[in-house]
């Protein structure tokens, strides 16, 4: 691999770690579950057709995983790996914790910009 190709990787791979070793958050999936935040591409309804054929996929192909306990699925977390993760936690509460967090991490963000500028100004 040529010099310029070995950088633009050492770069790119760096980049990435960086980025995922950065969102260690998880989201509570429901009985004390939780899925790391940053692996999440969607959390959907189970009831339409196309839904239940890729649930049904995932379970023939070992990638699904339980943890509603026995209790009805009534969502279901979508992961970048392609697992499916199935909850009996509504898509709606879900997504409710994910913009919690979301203000949560922004709003942190917010408190250590103006302590920085209030002791600038003292």
């Amino acid at each position: 691999m040529p010099v310029a190709e070995n950088i633009f990787y050492a770069h790119f791979m760096r980049n990435i770690c960086a980025s995922d070793s950065m969102d260690n958050r998880l989201v509570n999936i429901g009985f004390g579950n939780s899925v790391k935040v940053s692996r999440i591409l969607a959390v959907v309804n189970p009831g339409s057709s196309p839904i239940r054929k890729l649930k049904e996929e995932a379970r023939q192909e070992h990638r699904l995983i339980d943890v509603t306990e026995g209790r009805r699925t009534r969502g279901i977390v979508i992961l970048d790996s392609g697992h499916l993760v199935l909850s009996s936690v509504q898509p709606e509460t879900i997504n409710q914790r994910l913009a919690a967090l979301d203000r949560e991490q922004s709003g942190a963000g917010l408190l250590q910009k103006y302590a920085g500028e209030g002791g600038n100004n003292g």
